[in-house]
């Protein structure tokens, strides 16, 4: 039992952590352009 006191708070504040960091990514354009780099790599640069 008090083991679950520690990892509760634990796990909450890492996904608390977690969810920062997507809103973060989302926030800072990191998925705007889904199918440019699938194109890119196809295209011949020589």
């Amino acid at each position: 039992m008090n083991g679950l006191l520690l990892l509760i708070p634990i796990a909450l504040v890492m996904g608390g952590a977690a969810l920062i960091a997507f809103l973060w990514a989302l926030k800072s354009g990191q998925y705007d352009d889904l199918d440019g780099a699938a194109e890119r790599i196809l295209d011949d640069e020589d």
